[in-house]
């Protein structure tokens, strides 16, 4: 039985993604738990930065190792596992700061507590990416990129991907075949079987 998959036209332009080296590095950059958070679950999570804005502690489940993301994209509500490096940093982060609804809050004009900005995420990723030494362009939609890329590298099937991401139309997830290193045998050079390296 020989198997079809759909064609695809080929994107015009391919979403940067970092390695995981560079992941490893970004995460570790922040001085700030909450920052480190933030980077987190941009990529552990594949959250859109509203997505991460919109969290709510009702929405975690440590005992399922679970985040419920409420209203993504096109108000649909999905779920997505966390890390036991999540589930632990974010406890740790919880009972220090115990924001009342938000998981992650910024300041509002007056100086009170409020809902983590889109700002204020774009500020903690080009801070990280500033200070982590990195050169590739950094952006949450990047960590989401890189989260998708690294899933399909990892051997999770491009269903699953997609349900992840919270797509509604597999399309949108195929463009990450093009990027992932994988599939029947890894790409390689010429050079490295000319050279034996």
């Amino acid at each position: 039985m020989r198997v079809v998959l759909p064609s695809i036209e080929r994107p015009k332009k391919l979403p940067v993604v970092l390695n995981q080296n560079e992941i490893r590095q970004l995460l570790r950059t922040p001085k700030l738990l909450k920052h480190r958070l933030v980077l987190a679950m941009l990529y552990g999570c594949g959250l859109r930065s509203f997505e991460v804005r919109n969290l709510q502690r009702r929405d975690l489940d440590f005992d399922r190792k679970m985040l419920h993301v409420r209203q993504g994209k096109g108000r649909k509500d999905r779920y997505v596992p966390l890390s036991g490096m999540q589930v632990r940093g974010l406890k740790k982060y919880l009972l220090a700061e115990n924001p009342v609804t938000w998981c992650f809050t910024g300041n509002d004009r007056t100086g009170s507590p409020a809902q983590l900005s889109s700002q204020g995420v774009q500020w903690i990723v080009r801070e990280a990416r500033r200070h982590s030494g990195i050169q590739k362009e950094i952006t949450a939609h990047i960590l989401r990129h890189s989260y998708a890329t690294h899933l399909l590298e990892m051997g999770l099937d491009i269903m699953s991907v997609r349900d992840l991401l919270g797509h509604a139309d597999i399309q949108t997830t195929l463009v990450y075949l093009h990027v992932a290193q994988s599939g029947r045998q890894r790409p390689f050079s010429p050079l490295d079987r000319l050279y034996g390296q």
